[in-house]
């Protein structure tokens, strides 16, 4: 789909998109198309439901006065609420409504209103971003597909009187939008064609935004004794990798240690000899999600030359069942050279991360550290899909996070740590076991084993089983790979760490 700004003037074709506002208060173009139809969309909600509420819509069929082939009334709200993403979400609403009904082209004036938060400009960005987001569709593999479930809407166009100033407002929202598909293309593939060399391979493309890309195999992670990591993939055809991924934006800057993203790339998990149940399995496909959003933040960061160092750490194995594989009991020496009993071989992303942070601590020494995995099914059970779970040792990093999370509609909900849960993954036989003794507090567990391998940078750790994947359509989130976490780690980044 094709997004253009352009200056105001009557459509001749396709869907005309026009906005009304509570109580079915008129826009000023609302106001012009109704005055030239004869009041067409004054009867026209009369005779509906329609009020102007933010999720209203009403399409009215080829109105006389006018050449296009409908015009689309679509409720605004409250003036005073319609910030960023209330504009967004329209953006996804009209692209969604216009596929639904087939339409190929859509025009949409978007005008200064008074007591709105934003100026046209911003609104038309943000109402193209939403658009952006929700056109999102993978059909790679669709080769027989009908042509009713084919989306049909070709151009969006945007009418603004400051067209550049409307162009310069969506630049980096578009460059954002490009980040995300990036990650929700990763995150959507099968497992046959992502895996971890062909992950770490698709890293390189990075250099094109000058970010630096290191691939470590499994013979350098052996060297370095990332055995804790290796164990995971040692029962799998396909070898482990660690991504190193280093945006330089700021080398000018008086502190010049990284913001440090990891995520754990599992990118097939069968739960390895302590196998999940088959139904479902599909699934696991996208556990390597927190690898997929660190690789899309690192390149929407770049793409938008953001001033910020940052460096991204993915740790990519896949989790077979096999002759090799590793078994419940035994015993690895993690990179940190702390010990760790395998008690549940599906426990695995909280021993990939473990010697992923324990490198990039060491070898980056970072200002701040924050890793994202969908790390525990508990998470889902505690939170459902609505938020993701943060914990952390740092209450600063914390509130940034959330804050960040609450302004891009990617939320956050604290979870606890403790010495009481620490003491639950002590092992009798290692320093430390990768499950607890009992089936309470999941995904505290999982983070507080995580915890041991941090020292004292700040820290937080994002587990996002729950919001990773949607199984239902959203204003700007299609159905399957959300992306969660791209957006929320480009506006911490953007409100905390850039140089100014």
């Amino acid at each position: 789909m094709k997004i253009a700004f352009a200056k105001p003037e009557q459509p001749t074709s396709g869907t005309f998109v026009v906005g009304v506002l509570e109580d079915r208060k008129f826009t000023p173009a609302a106001a012009s198309l109704d005055k030239k139809t004869g009041g067409v969309l004054t009867r026209a909600m009369g005779a509906s439901r329609f009020k102007g509420r933010k999720d209203d819509m009403l399409e009215i069929l080829a109105p006389k006065g006018v050449s296009v082939a409908r015009v689309l009334l679509i409720g605004l709200g409250k003036v005073d609420k319609l910030d960023a993403l209330k504009l967004q979400d329209l953006g996804g609403r009209i692209v969604a409504q216009l596929n639904r009904a087939g339409e190929s082209v859509a025009t949409l004036p978007v005008e200064n209103l008074p007591g709105a938060p934003l100026q046209a400009p911003e609104m038309a960005a943000n109402i193209a971003f939403g658009a952006r987001l929700r056109a999102y569709r993978f059909d790679k593999y669709r080769t027989r597909e009908k042509e009713e479930n084919k989306p049909t809407l070709r151009a969006l166009n945007l009418m603004a009187t400051d067209v550049a100033g409307a162009r310069k407002a969506f630049a980096p929202l578009d460059r954002i939008a490009d980040a995300i598909y990036v990650t929700r293309d990763l995150v959507s593939e099968p497992p046959n064609v992502i895996y971890p060399q062909s992950l770490a391979e698709r890293c390189r493309r990075l250099t094109a935004f000058g970010i630096k890309v290191e691939i470590l195999d499994e013979k350098q992670l052996a060297k370095l004794g990332m055995n804790a990591l290796l164990g995971v993939g040692q029962g799998s055809a396909n070898p482990p990798r660690v991504v190193v991924m280093r945006w330089d934006g700021a080398p000018k800057a008086k502190d010049k240690r990284p913001l440090a993203l990891c995520g754990k790339g599992v990118t097939f998990d069968t739960g390895g000899i302590s196998i999940k149940p088959s139904a479902g399995m599909e699934d696991m496909k996208w556990d390597m999600a927190g690898s997929g959003v660190v690789i899309g933040a690192i390149e929407a960061l770049a793409a938008r030359r953001a001033k910020v160092n940052a460096v991204g750490v993915v740790g990519l194995v896949e989790n077979m069942p096999s002759g090799t594989a590793q078994r419940p009991s035994d015993i690895v020496k993690s990179l940190s050279g702390r010990t760790i009993e395998v008690l549940n071989t599906d426990a695995e992303g909280r021993l990939v991360l473990a010697d992923v942070l324990w490198y990039t601590q060491d070898r980056f020494k970072p200002k701040a550290m924050i890793d994202l995995a969908t790390l525990t099914g508990a998470v889902i059970v505690a939170l459902g899909n609505e938020y993701a779970g943060i914990m952390s040792n740092n209450d600063e990093l914390t509130e940034r996070l959330i804050a960040a999370g609450k302004a891009v509609n990617e939320r956050l909900w604290r979870l606890p740590l403790g010495d009481a849960y620490d003491r639950d993954i002590d092992s009798d036989v290692a320093d430390v076991k990768n499950i607890s003794s009992n089936r309470g507090a999941g995904s505290t567990i999982g983070g507080q084993f995580l915890n041991r391998f941090v020292n004292d940078v700040p820290w937080a750790h994002l587990d996002i089983a729950g919001v990773a994947w949607s199984k239902k359509d959203a204003p700007t989130v299609p159905k399957g790979a959300t992306a969660f976490g791209v957006r929320l780690l480009e506006r911490f980044v953007a409100d905390h760490y850039e140089e100014t």
